[in-house]
């Protein structure tokens, strides 16, 4: 479980990279500005600065699709674990849906 919360933080860290590095070169602003603008779309809560640039209007609409998108991810990766389990709990594994199958194949009797 430890490693799910270790991919989702590198992910997430890498998209905040990103975003700060798209939000200085493609929208011209300092960097503590960019990293202020990359942090509130990936928690969500929209941009702060206004983009003057086309470039970096273009970049911050696909910045916020991506963030959209890595959110939606990123919460896969830390349920994960924790669905797997419950899953087993309910026994939903694969051999029980794989009897279940073959129970529902077995020839019935017409007579009967």
């Amino acid at each position: 479980m430890f490693g799910h919360l270790l991919l989702a933080t590198a992910v997430v860290g890498a998209a905040l990279g990103i975003g700060v590095v798209g939000y200085h070169f493609f929208g011209g602003l300092p960097w503590i500005d960019s990293l202020l603008n990359a942090s509130m779309i990936l928690g969500g809560m929209g941009p702060v600065d206004p983009i003057t640039t086309d470039a970096g209007k273009y970049f911050a609409s696909f910045y916020a699709l991506f963030s959209g998108l890595l959110f939606i991810g990123a919460a896969s990766i830390l349920l994960a674990p924790f669905l797997h389990r419950v899953m087993h709990k309910l026994h939903l594994d694969e051999r029980s849906l794989d009897d279940r199958t073959l129970d529902d194949r077995t020839p019935r009797d017409p007579g009967g």
